[in-house]
């Protein structure tokens, strides 16, 4: 057994945060529909929402993951989107 070089809890976090982008994009999708450029714009919150989630189960993708200025980039990146998403 290897040992993963990020703890189950920020891996948790990366897991939780994930689905928040990805339910937000989604719930944007469904209750803008009729504006124009609403798949773009929902589009811009699930997607990355996905990519993130896929990447926690990746196991080479932790060490990268575990990186304290990747947290910091991807909480700033995942901040705004809800932002984002929320105001739009």
């Amino acid at each position: 057994m290897t040992i993963s070089p990020i703890s189950k809890y920020a891996l948790n976090n990366y897991r939780m945060a994930s689905y928040l982008l990805f339910a937000i994009g989604l719930i944007n999708l469904r209750y803008q529909t009729g504006k124009d450029g609403v798949l773009v714009n929902s589009a811009a919150v699930f997607i990355p929402g996905f990519i993130a989630l896929s990447l926690t189960f990746i196991k080479g993708a932790h060490g990268f993951l575990a990186k304290r200025e990747v947290m910091v980039a991807l909480g700033v990146i995942g901040g705004v989107l809800v932002a984002w998403a929320i105001t739009n």
